[in-house]
C-alpha cells in the first residue's frame, strides 16, 4: 500500500511541488505565529528585560478580569447580532438579483451591491462618521425633514451597538448574495421548467425550489459567519470613540489596546488563544448540529 501511494506521488510530482509555495506560506505565516502566540500566552514581556515563564498566570488573569467579561458581552452582542440580522438579506438580495431579467441593470445592481465589500472599514467607516453626524450628517438632515432626530448614533450606546450591527451586515451583504447567486445559477433547470408547468408563481418557484436548493450553501455561509463572530475588530476600532468606547469594545480590541498599546503580550496572547479555543468548540457545536458536510 506504501508503495502504491509513493508511486502516485510520483506520477503527480509537479503537482506536489506547485503546491509547495502554498505550504510554505501558511507555515510561516499561520501556523509558526499561531505555535509563538500560544508561547507567548504562558509568559510575561518586559519592554527592556525580555521574557520569562509565568504558566497559566496570564489565563488566571483574564478570566478574573471584569473588562474581559465586559468586553466578552460586548462581542456576543455585537456579533450576535450581525450574525442574526445578516443571515437572510443576502439571501433576499440573491434572490432578487436572480428574477431580474434586464441583464444591463442586473449586473449594474450586482455591483453596486458587492461594490462596499471592496472598501477598507477606514474609508466606510469614515464615510458613515461623516453621514451620521448629528450636526451636518446626511442621514439627520433626511430625518429633520419629517421632524426625527438628531439622533446620537455614535455617542448613544443603544444607537452605537445597532450601528455596529447594521452597518457591517450592509457592507458584507453584497460578497454573501454573490455566493448565492453562484448557488442558484447551479440549480437544474429542469426544477423550474417542471414547476411553470405545474402553474407555478414565480413566487412559488423562489419558496420550493430556490430556497430548498440553498440549503448547503445557507450552511456554508452560516459556518464562515461563526468563525468570525469573535474576530470582529475593523468597524469597531474605525468607529469607536471615548463616548460609547466601554459598550462597543470587543475582545480583539482589548486585545489591540492590552498587547500593543500597553505592551502586556502575555495576556493579550492568552485572551487570543481563549478566543481561538472558543471560536473552535463553537464552529464544532454548529457542525454538529447544522449536520454540515452531510448529504441533504
Amino acid at each position: 500500500m506504501g508503495n502504491r501511494t509513493l508511486q502516485r506521488m510520483r506520477g503527480h510530482l509537479w503537482l506536489y511541488v506547485m503546491i509547495l509555495p502554498v505550504i510554505a506560506y501558511f507555515c510561516i505565516f499561520v501556523y509558526y505565529p499561531l505555535y509563538q502566540g500560544a508561547v507567548s500566552s504562558f509568559q510575561e514581556f518586559k519592554l527592556l528585560g525580555g521574557a520569562h515563564w509565568v504558566g497559566t498566570q496570564n489565563y488566571t488573569d483574564a478570566w478574573n478580569d471584569a473588562k474581559f467579561w465586559q468586553v466578552v458581552r460586548n462581542t456576543l452582542i455585537i456579533g450576535g447580532g450581525i450574525l442574526v440580522v445578516g443571515f437572510f438579506p443576502p439571501i433576499i438580495l440573491a434572490l432578487g438579483l436572480n428574477e431580474l431579467r434586464l441583464m444591463l441593470f442586473k449586473k449594474t445592481a450586482q455591483t453596486a451591491a458587492y461594490l462596499p465589500h471592496l472598501f477598507s472599514w477606514v474609508v466606510i467607516g469614515g464615510m458613515w462618521i461623516y453621514l451620521l453626524s448629528p450636526s451636518g450628517g446626511l442621514v439627520n438632515e433626511l430625518l429633520a425633514k419629517i421632524d426625527v432626530g438628531p439622533i446620537r448614533f455614535l455617542t448613544n450606546t443603544t444607537w452605537a451597538r445597532a450601528t455596529m450591527i447594521v452597518l457591517p451586515v450592509w457592507k458584507d451583504m453584497g460578497y454573501s448574495a454573490i455566493i448565492y447567486l453562484a448557488a442558484i445559477t447551479a440549480i437544474s433547470p429542469v426544477l423550474y421548467e417542471a414547476a411553470r408547468i405545474d402553474g407555478a408563481s414565480r413566487f412559488q418557484q423562489a419558496y420550493q425550489i430556490t430556497l430548498p436548493q440553498l440549503k448547503s450553501t445557507m450552511k456554508v455561509v452560516f459556518m464562515l459567519n461563526i468563525l468570525g463572530l469573535l474576530r470582529i475588530f475593523d468597524q469597531i476600532f474605525v468607529m469607536r470613540n471615548g463616548v460609547i468606547k466601554n459598550s462597543v469594545d470587543v475582545i480583539m480590541t482589548y486585545v489591540y489596546d492590552t498587547g500593543i498599546q500597553k505592551y502586556q503580550l502575555g495576556f493579550a496572547s492568552a485572551i487570543s488563544m481563549m478566543v481561538l479555543i472558543a471560536t473552535l468548540v463553537m464552529t464544532a457545536v454548529v457542525w454538529k448540529i447544522t449536520g454540515f458536510g452531510r448529504d441533504d
